[in-house]
Order: structure tokens, then C-alpha cells, then sequence
């Protein structure tokens, strides 16, 4: 990604306007008039502006009536077609169209045209129009009001997309999650039932979290996570609990994740130990079969320490997979260097890769993080390097920050998770 995309601003009006003008004869157009366009911009409707080297190449813009939005246009400047700058543009502006609390999308192209198969692909239906594409945002009215109430909120459409590496890890979960929840009928003419609840676990940092957001975004589901610390404020967790479920049954659709859910479902003992957490694991136990109940609901949970989880927690009337997560190998390790260097073909991955054994995506991420630091800080003091460097972090900034890191994971934390996969893994 070679932009950068931010709210349409004042200051932006001349070159939006003139990027409108110009793109239309590129097949770029729209049944919405340039002035409609400009009173849109002036009227301050949602727009979004991508900017390369302080340059806007790209433009998307929406006017709101009630709860539908219109895409007026997405232009973008001719030597920047066919690199995904489009897509990117519609996802930005489909952000700030959700927060109003649109509730449908709507995209009128004057006749078939290329971005057609786009908005197919970004989750529009063709409606019997002249090329009509229409999007429709769920919860809306009270139903919003519950999200909003747990904390919860619909993620942008693109995460699964975004999950670098951790092709063995994603496909798996893919096919065994993702597409019978996604193809219900097709799945039942099988016999295939699709999950009600899974567990996550591994080592810490290697991407449970993203994992978990990326199945809701991928669903097109709100995601409400449950944080026991903040749920445990009033003093009875198990009460809060049930209370947190009893008002996730009211959505219709949702994917609910508890991270280190080991705090409200360690093993127990026998006596139950007074103000242990007995009880909140017996109330979860409980809870866990209503919420299976629901057609369209899922349970994400994700621990560090899988064994030291409840054995009856665990079982398949509860959880349908146990699905383990570990450190990215040598291959998911390039995809993800690869993602955070921007395929840079001066930059030498293999080293990346051999350099950061036993990272997981986090800690190529936080390297990553310090080596573009060193480059902008470099370029801020006027530094020049060797003729014909390009801007950004080189492979020895990248190798120096990989030094300088500890990986999350420890050998001994791998050996565990191995023992683990073996005694409790199921997918």
C-alpha cells in the first residue's frame, strides 16, 4: 500500500473535483452529476480522500438519506487503476457510513461496468435496476442500541483478507468454521453442522485475537468481545455473566470471544475452594448450551494455557474444536515479512526469516515497527544513504530490530504446545 486515506477535508475540494472531471471519460462514471457531487462535498456528506506523497489520486464519496447511503462516485487517477486503491477507498467510506447508522449501502453504476464484479465481491446484491448495487447494514434501531451496550461493534470487511501467513492455521479454520456457518443449507444437505463454539490456544501473540476478528468480519457478524475483568467490576462475576448472555440471545446474529478464558474456567477442585472460581466456571458450563441454541451465533474463546482449562469446559457437547494456533513456520514468516516490507524486492526476506525463528506475528510486527522508525527518523535528520537507496527501512534496519527483540515464545513454551496439540488438539 502505497497511499495514505483520510476524511475529505476542505482543502481537498479543487483536487476531488478535478479528479471527478477527468476520470469520467475513463469509464469511471456515475449517475450522479459533477454538481451533485461538488453539493455533496460542500454539504459535508461522508467522503474519504487517498493521498500519495501529499498528492490525492483517489476519491469516494456518499450522500445519506434516512438510513441509505449512496455511493456517488469512486475516482481514482489513471496510473493508479487495478492496484486496489478502489477497494480500499470503499472500505474506508463504508467505515464512516456505519458509524452514522446507515443501514443500507447503495451503489447506482449507469451501466455495467468493471467495478460491477467489485461490489459483487465487497458483499453488494444486484438488484433488478439499471446496474443497482445495494448493501445492507444489520442492526439498526434497538438491536444497535444492545451492541452498543456490550461493547460490541461490526469490523471492517477485509481482516480475513488481511491475515498474513498462517495459511495452514487459516484454511483449517476456513473450511471447518467459516464455510458451514456461512453455507448453512449446503452444509446440511451433508449432514455437516455447523460450530457453535470453539477454542483457540497456543503460545501468547500468535494470533488468536486477529484469528477470532477475522472469522466475524468474514461472517459479516458483530463481534462482542466479553472481558471477565471488566465483566468481574460488579463484584459477582458468575452473575454478570449470565446476565451478558442472556442479552447476547436478544441479536440475532453475533460472534462472542472471551480471551484467556482460563481466568473463568480453571480446572476446579473438589472441596471448591471458598471465593474461588468455582462457581463461575459451573455458571459458564451452564450458559454454553443455550448459546448453542442459536443458528447463528458463535463462541470464541482462546487461551495461552489449555490444560489448565476445566476438562468438562472442554468437551465436544461444549466446543466442537479445539484448534491450536502456534508460531508462524519458515513460510507464513516470509508472507508476513513480506506484507510489513511491501514486497520490496531490496529487501532480503530469507534473512528476515532465518533472523526471527520462534517470532510470532506480533513480534515480526513490532519489529517491523522499530525498523520504519529508524527509516522515518533517518529521513527526518536529512540522512542520506548510498545512491539509489529507496525511502524506507533496509534489510539491516529490519535484521538490527529483529536483535533487539526477545521473542514472545520460549522453547520450553513450544515443547508445552506440542504435548498440548498431542493430548488435546480436535479439529
Amino acid at each position: 500500500m502505497n497511499w495514505l486515506i483520510h476524511d475529505y477535508r476542505e482543502s481537498d475540494l479543487a483536487a476531488v473535483v478535478h479528479l471527478i472531471d477527468t476520470t469520467a471519460e475513463l469509464g469511471q462514471e456515475s449517475v450522479f452529476s459533477l454538481a451533485e457531487c461538488i453539493s455533496a462535498l460542500t454539504d459535508r456528506q461522508p467522503a474519504v480522500v487517498a493521498v500519495h506523497q501529499g498528492v490525492p489520486i483517489g476519491a469516494a464519496l456518499a450522500c445519506v438519506t434516512g438510513e441509505r447511503a449512496w455511493v456517488m462516485r469512486i475516482a481514482i487517477a489513471s496510473g493508479w487503476r487495478g492496484r486496489g486503491l478502489a477497494s480500499a477507498l470503499l472500505v474506508e467510506l463504508e467505515r464512516r457510513l456505519i458509524a452514522a447508522r446507515v443501514g443500507r449501502i447503495a451503489y447506482v453504476l449507469p451501466e455495467e461496468d468493471l467495478l460491477g464484479e467489485g461490489l459483487l465481491n465487497a458483499g453488494y446484491t444486484r438488484q433488478p435496476a439499471v446496474a443497482y448495487f445495494e448493501k445492507t447494514e444489520p442492526l439498526h434501531g434497538p438491536a444497535a442500541g444492545l451492541l452498543d451496550d456490550l461493547g460490541g461493534r461490526f469490523l471492517p470487511n477485509d481482516l480475513w483478507a488481511r491475515v498474513a501467513g498462517m495459511e495452514k492455521e487459516k484454511d483449517l479454520i476456513e473450511r471447518r468454521v467459516v464455510l458451514p456457518l456461512a453455507e448453512p443449507e449446503r452444509a446440511a444437505q451433508h449432514g455437516v453442522r455447523p460450530p457453535r463454539a470453539i477454542t483457540l490456544f497456543g503460545p501468547p501473540g500468535t494470533g488468536k485475537t486477529t484469528f477470532a476478528r477475522a472469522i466475524a468480519s468474514r461472517l459479516g457478524w458483530p463481534f462482542v468481545e466479553l472481558l471477565p475483568s471488566r465483566l468481574a467490576d460488579g463484584g459477582n462475576l458468575a452473575a454478570a455473566l449470565r446476565t451478558a448472555f442472556a442479552r447476547i440471545a436478544e441479536l440475532e446474529r453475533v460472534l462472542v470471544f472471551i480471551d484467556e478464558v482460563e481466568e473463568i474456567a480453571p480446572v476446579r477442585t473438589e472441596p471448591a475452594a471458598p471465593g474461588g472460581m468455582h462457581g463461575v466456571t459451573n455458571e459458564l458450563l451452564k450458559l454454553i448450551p443455550g448459546f448453542r441454541e442459536g443458528d447463528e451465533r458463535l463462541l470464541v474463546c482462546a487461551t495461552n494455557s489449555i490444560r489448565s482449562l476445566d476438562p468438562a469446559f472442554l468437551r465436544p457437547g461444549r466446543f466442537d474444536y479445539l484448534i491450536p494456533i502456534g508460531t508462524p513456520d519458515a513460510g507464513a514468516r516470509a508472507a508476513i515479512w513480506s506484507r510489513w516490507t511491501e514486497g520490496r524486492a531490496d529487501v532480503d526476506v530469507a534473512a528476515l526469516v532465518a533472523a526471527s525463528e520462534l517470532f510470532t506475528p506480533a513480534d515480526i510486527e513490532h519489529a517491523a515497527r522499530i525498523a520504519a522508525q529508524v527509516s522515518f527518523e533517518r529521513d527526518l535528520e536529512a540522512v542520506a544513504g548510498p545512491p539509489g537507496t529507496p525511502p524506507g527501512a533496509t534489510t539491516r534496519d529490519y535484521l538490527d530490530a529483529v536483535a533487539q527483540c526477545r521473542p514472545t515464545v520460549t522453547p520450553a513454551q513450544t515443547r508445552d504446545f506440542a504435548a498440548d496439540i498431542t493430548a488435546h488438539a480436535r479439529f
